[in-house]
């Protein structure tokens, strides 16, 4: 085997331990949050669990869209200068630009204290200082996850978001065991979550200063391992292809505040579109609705995408890193491979849900999960299992985009998606609103992974078979 299999051997083996290591741990939180919703429905009225369901659902819409680019960013660039060799990492620009989004928030939160008190959570003020708070907190969390995720410190990283469902779910706990009480005491679990999972950070930097020697010589030795001397015209045709502008002012600068900050901006509106597909139903019916506890009920529903979400971000976390890395040192055929194979086991465990969801989908939802009396359509799960799907699917297109630096086009993909959804939302072409949901996510779905398949294939025509020496 040459230095360069070897090389791209260990990336794919690294790679799949991650997704495995980050599997158990995001597995568990995906389960944990589902607990702890189905225990608020359990313990607090149909009016006050929903409450709790809106405030979940738009402080996770802010922080997705504000919090998770930076994530994104610090994974890319961290890993695309390891597998270069390049041990330091500036963190200014990535700081400097979350910073920038969390005081954007604050000022338009304190701005718009009244109608969100009154009019959002129905004139409880303890749900918006959890609000604030929990949402000032994740700014600090995403950006650990990020850090850990383009340094492949995967344990660490199931760790921190494990320690954060599991506080949140305490608190929904205490509340069913009497030792607390009431809808507050159920919502602090959303603002301490983001604290306590923090515990983990100072274990990864103290191992930071460790490891960063250690890694520079390891880059240094892997660079003369897999490349041996290069001359000028290899050196040229490591930089030729796509994302050429990318790679080489990452390799040769830190990263700037104008590509770091642009990048931010694109995934923003990546990150948003996706919230819109998981919440846009829940706010549409619960400002149109006569019947007060439908949002609820449309929550629960889709629900069942949010959970395979958050364990799909295990294989999304790690798959970025690995990517830009393969961007940066492999060719087409390693690239595709790692996608390919992702995009099988999505599609299995998708099929696998879906059939679940139409056969004993309607009774669990209703006598195992949650109280309230509904009565579930098999028809409809099956929708939004088969959108779950190809949602995961898109992630794991999206993440291929944003590797070769694509954000911009993969942005407008989502837009898209997410704005006909909205619209279908709000058009009454289905009286059930319910079932106006249930199709809308499919269909939204469907059109989001059709055109960043288009995307991918564009790209993937431009990529060389095999890499030249980097």
């Amino acid at each position: 085997m040459s230095a360069s299999s070897a090389a791209r051997t260990r990336s794919a083996g690294s790679y799949g331990r991650g997704a495995r290591i980050l599997s158990i741990g995001i597995a568990s939180t995906g389960l944990l949050t589902f607990a702890y919703f189905s225990i608020a429905s359990h313990v607090l009225s149909s009016a006050a669990a929903k409450r709790i369901d809106v405030l979940w659902s738009v402080m996770f819409v802010i922080i997705s869209v504000i919090y998770r680019p930076i994530e994104q960013l610090l994974s890319r660039t961290i890993a695309e200068r390891r597998a270069r060799g390049h041990a330091a990492h500036s963190l200014r620009v990535p700081m400097l630009i979350q910073a920038g989004f969390a005081l954007v928030f604050l000022v338009l939160a304190l701005a718009l204290r009244e109608p969100i008190v009154g009019d959002l959570f129905e004139h409880n003020e303890a749900l918006y200082d959890v609000l604030i708070v929990g949402t000032l907190a994740y700014a600090a969390s995403y950006f650990a996850r990020g850090w850990l995720a383009g340094h492949q410190r995967f344990e660490l990283f199931g760790g921190l978001v494990l320690m954060e469902s599991l506080s949140r779910v305490a608190f929904a706990g205490a509340v069913a065991l009497g030792i607390a009480s009431g809808q507050t005491a159920v919502a602090l679990g959303v603002a301490a979550a983001p604290l306590v999972s923090l515990v983990v950070v100072p274990a990864a930097f103290a191992r930071a200063g460790g490891d960063g020697t250690r890694e520079g010589e390891a880059g240094l030795g892997r660079e003369h391992e897999i490349d041996g001397p290069i001359t000028v015209d290899e050196a040229d045709a490591a930089l030729a292809g796509p994302g050429t502008e990318a790679v080489q002012e990452a390799a040769a600068h830190d990263l700037s505040l104008r590509r770091g900050g642009g990048f931010a901006i694109w995934v923003s509106g990546i990150m948003l579109s996706e919230q819109t597909l998981l919440n846009a139903a829940v706010l549409t019916v619960d400002a149109t609705s006569s019947n007060r506890s439908l949002a609820g009920v449309v929550f629960n529903v889709l629900l069942i995408a949010r959970a395979p979400l958050q364990l799909f971000q295990a294989i999304q976390t790690s798959l970025l890193p690995h990517l830009a890395g393969l961007e940066a040192t492999a060719g087409h055929d390693a690239f595709a491979r790692a996608v390919r194979t992702t995009v099988l086991a999505i599609a299995a465990f998708a099929a696998v849900v879906t059939l679940g969801l139409l056969l004993v989908g309607p009774f669990a939802l209703r006598h195992v999960f949650f109280g309230q009396h509904f009565v579930y359509q098999a028809a409809g799960l099956g929708l939004i299992g088969v959108g779950m799907g190809l949602h995961l699917i898109s992630g794991a297109l999206n993440q291929a985009a944003l590797a070769r630096d694509r954000a911009g086009a993969a942005a407008g993909c989502w837009m898209l998606a997410a704005a006909l959804f909205v619209a279908w939302m709000l058009l009454p072409a289905v009286p059930d609103q319910l079932l106006r949901a249930e199709i809308g996510y499919a269909g939204a779905t469907a059109l989001l992974a059709l055109t960043l398949t288009a995307l991918y294939r564009q790209g993937s025509r431009g990529l060389p078979a095999q890499a030249a020496p980097a």
